[in-house]
C-alpha cells in the first residue's frame, strides 16, 4: 500500500526512511543536510564505511541510529546520483532512472531481508537529484506497491508537520 502525505518527513513513525544520495554526497542540501543535521553520526558512519569498502551508484547504504527519544531510526541511503569529480571535491550530479531502479530493487530486498514494517521517503531523486516525479513514481509503484507494508511517500515537504501517515 502506497500513501502520499503531506509533511515533514523526519517526524514519520515509518520503521525505515530512505532517501537519495550520490556516492561522495557531503550531505549539504536538502533532506540529506536534515538527517546530518538531525542525526551526525549518519554521516560519519557513512564516510567511513563506504570509503573502507566504496559504494556504487544503484546501491544503498543502511544505517541505525539512537534517538533523542531513546528509540532507534533506521535510515537507507539510495545511491540515485552519479558523481561529478572525485575525492574531496567530488559533488552530488543528477540521477538516473537506471540508478533508481537499481536502488529500488535492493531497498524492496533489504525490507524483505530485514523485515522491516513500514517505510517513508521523499519524492526520490526529485530534488537535487532532477528527476521528473512523473518518471520516478511509476518505479516506485513498481518495486515497493507490491511489498506487504506501509509505504508511505512525502510528495510535498511542511516544516515541522506530521503527516497522517495512517501507521
Amino acid at each position: 500500500m502506497i500513501k502520499e502525505v503531506t509533511g515533514d518527513i523526519l517526524l514519520s513513525k515509518a520503521d525505515l526512511i530512505a532517501h537519495g544520495i550520490s556516492a561522495h554526497d557531503p550531505f549539504d542540501s536538502g533532506l540529506a543536510l536534515a538527517l546530518r543535521e538531525r542525526w551526525p553520526a549518519l554521516v560519519k558512519d557513512y564516510r567511513h564505511d563506504t570509503h573502507s569498502r566504496g559504494i556504487s551508484t544503484g546501491e544503498m547504504w543502511a544505517w541505525v541510529g539512537v534517538q533523542e527519544s531513546g528509540g532507534t531510526r533506521r535510515i537507507a541511503n539510495l545511491v540515485t546520483q552519479n558523481t561529478i569529480g572525485q575525492g574531496p571535491t567530488a559533488k552530488p550530479g543528477k540521477a538516473s532512472i537506471e540508478n533508481v531502479r537499481a536502488a529500488l530493487q535492493n531497498l524492496a530486498k533489504f525490507i524483505g531481508q530485514e523485515q522491516i514494517t513500514s517505510l517513508a521517503l521523499p519524492r526520490l531523486a526529485t530534488g537535487v537529484g532532477g528527476l521528473d516525479w512523473e518518471d520516478v513514481k511509476p518505479l516506485i509503484t513498481q518495486y515497493l506497491g507490491e511489498l506487504s507494508i506501509p509505504v508511505v511517500v512525502y510528495t510535498t515537504y511542511q516544516k515541522d508537520g506530521a503527516a497522517d501517515e495512517g501507521l
